[in-house]
């Protein structure tokens, strides 16, 4: 059995940002050498997520419309988390929704997707640099 591990880096300078990288995490398996396997993807930011969907910018819209309403930024204070002097509890709410990571299967050394899936690296609260770890593992 083969392994490979690749890092991504991120610093997005808006709080929050999508981030296709699919074709990162199709070259990391390329590089690989993998034919048959597995694929984990994951966010190594406790603020940042990783995660499966159609790249559509409505879409990314929604979502940021979306998470805003289910945890908004402001107010900063509405949050017992930002009592420590930090002002991202919403981000690491939206994180949890979001997701940590995403398995895809690697078949015939491609990722082995449905219609429409493209990998997405979700920030939630930007303005530093975050990595994405990718790990292989197949033959």
């Amino acid at each position: 059995m083969k392994t490979f591990r690749r890092e991504l880096w991120f610093e997005s300078p808006e709080r929050r940002a999508f981030i296709n990288i699919t074709w990162q995490v199709e070259a990391a398996v390329k590089e690989s050498g993998v034919r048959e396997g597995l694929v984990l993807v994951n966010a190594m930011h406790i603020t940042a997520s990783v995660f499966i969907n159609d790249d559509e910018s409505g879409l990314h819209h929604d979502y940021d419309v979306w998470l805003e309403k289910l945890a908004p930024h402001e107010p900063v204070s509405g949050y017992w988390h930002n009592r420590t002097g930090e002002d991202n509890a919403d981000a690491h709410m939206k994180r949890q929704v979001m997701g940590r990571e995403v398995v895809v299967a690697i078949t015939a050394g491609k990722l082995d997707f449905g219609p429409w899936e493209q990998i997405f690296y979700g920030e939630f609260d930007g303005g530093r640099r975050k990595r994405v770890l990718i790990k292989i593992v197949g033959e």
